[in-house]
């Protein structure tokens, strides 16, 4: 039985990759951070846990919206982009919100953004998903942008 090794160290793929963890970021954070900030500013007595368990479908959400709308302008149908958008990230976008949320939890309390806070929880969502994403596109050449 003849067994591979996998490369972890083709440049053009951790770039790629990178671009790809990037997209699915930016649509994360502004469902996640959209969430968060509403309840931040209104002052909503709602639990700390049910704030960031709506951030994260929001995040959620938002991200597979902005991935759809990227398929699209590359001549995905709506149908195709819909289902790629869902299907190719979703562990990718799950562990990032998940990362992002826990990270606001154990700095802050939870559910609260300061201008400290935000990077921290960018760079962990950023950095949680993007070996996943590297061995996703280089095993299978498979990525949602």
């Amino acid at each position: 039985m003849e067994t591979t090794t996998f490369d972890w160290s083709c440049k053009n793929t951790w770039n790629q990759s990178a671009k790809n963890t990037a997209w699915c970021l930016l649509g994360c954070a502004i469902g996640d951070f959209g969430t968060i900030l509403f309840f931040q500013l209104t002052k909503i007595p709602f639990a700390v846990f049910a704030i960031m368990t709506l951030a994260i479908i929001n995040g959620l959400i938002t991200s597979i919206i902005l991935e759809t709308i990227i398929l699209m302008r590359q001549k995905f149908s709506f149908r195709n982009a819909l289902k790629t958008a869902m299907g190719m990230s979703f562990i990718s976008m799950i562990s990032m919100e998940i990362a992002m949320n826990l990270t606001d939890y154990f700095l802050t309390g939870g559910a609260i953004l300061t201008w400290w806070v935000i990077p921290i929880m960018l760079l962990v969502g950023f950095l949680t998903p993007w070996p996943y994403n590297y061995w996703r596109l280089k095993k299978f050449n498979i990525a949602c942008h």
